[in-house]
């Protein structure tokens, strides 16, 4: 049960109106999370702008969502784990990918290595090792490479902490956290 109910779209006034009719006009749709962030337009923006600007980077979208079920996974957000699922088969992850990206493992030693690194982030909540950082390096990310990655992960946790705190209710094909039901 939700924590803070999803505003709908068709209600929201001002601010919250614009971003959700941005978000709506983008994907087609307003997923529940954007609904319930909507109650603080700074938040939803914030999240927005955000997500823009990694859109931007380097790292492709494929790499972008593996992470962020990778990070999922690790912080056992179920709502973020089926967002992102959903959208990385839209990316063209095949099953054994999503599969193995929930572990931080890949079929590809240097996405291998990203996800990894995403996860150690997580783990140590960001006091990785010199080796963690020699690791990624040595599977040829730069420096401007590695800040995305960390700036995926920041973006996932975010949303990930939003989701579990609010309990925001699912509204994509339902993947349950490794050991949940």
């Amino acid at each position: 049960m939700p924590r803070i109910n999803a505003i709908d779209p068709a209600g929201a006034t001002g601010k919250a109106k614009e971003l959700l009719d941005a978000v709506k006009a983008k994907l087609g749709l307003v997923p529940n999370m954007t609904r319930t962030m909507a109650h603080s337009p700074a938040v939803l923006e914030g999240y927005l702008n955000f997500s823009g600007a990694l859109g931007e980077g380097t790292l492709n979208a494929r790499l972008r969502e593996q992470i962020a079920i990778t990070v999922a996974e690790a912080n056992g957000c179920e709502y973020c784990l089926s967002a992102h699922t959903a959208i990385a088969k839209l990316v063209g992850l095949d099953e054994a990918a999503l599969t193995s990206s929930r572990q931080a493992k890949s079929s590809d030693a240097r996405t291998e290595a990203a996800l990894k690194f995403a996860q150690a982030v997580v783990k140590s909540k960001g006091r990785v090792t010199d080796g963690d950082l020699k690791a990624v390096r040595d599977a040829g990310y730069g420096d401007g490479e590695i800040n995305e990655i960390i700036a995926n992960v920041a973006i996932n946790l975010f949303t990930n902490y939003f989701n579990n705190a609010t309990q925001v209710e699912v509204d994509f094909p339902k993947v349950s956290i490794a050991g949940r039901s």
